[in-house]
């Protein structure tokens, strides 16, 4: 049987990570280390990974858990770091097709 450590072990997210999606779509947390697990092999899945752990910065900070939101800033800084393709200033250095404006 499997544990909710053995799916974050195989999931390429941190436990917190998968914690803070599991706060953002309200499910259970062996859920998130599965739906991440999905995400973070998807083409634009590391970006709304990201979306999410902002989404719940802003919510933190509006609900004035400054501690709370703090903590996610550095979620994110660590997502950000283990996972360049969501981050747009990398973009351009792994060769990303660029979007044509008409």
């Amino acid at each position: 049987m499997l544990t909710l450590e053995d799916c974050i072990g195989m999931c390429d997210l941190s436990e917190e990570e998968v914690l803070a999606i599991a706060n953002h779509e309200h499910i259970p947390e062996i859920a998130a280390a599965e739906l991440g697990n999905y995400l973070v092999h998807n083409a634009d899945g590391e970006l709304c990974i990201r979306g999410m752990i902002r989404d719940d910065i802003a919510w933190a900070t509006a609900s004035g858990n400054r501690d709370r939101a703090l903590a996610l800033k550095l979620v994110l800084r660590n997502f950000i770091h283990n996972h360049p393709r969501c981050n747009e200033r990398c973009r351009e250095q792994l060769h990303l097709p660029e979007r044509r404006q008409i």
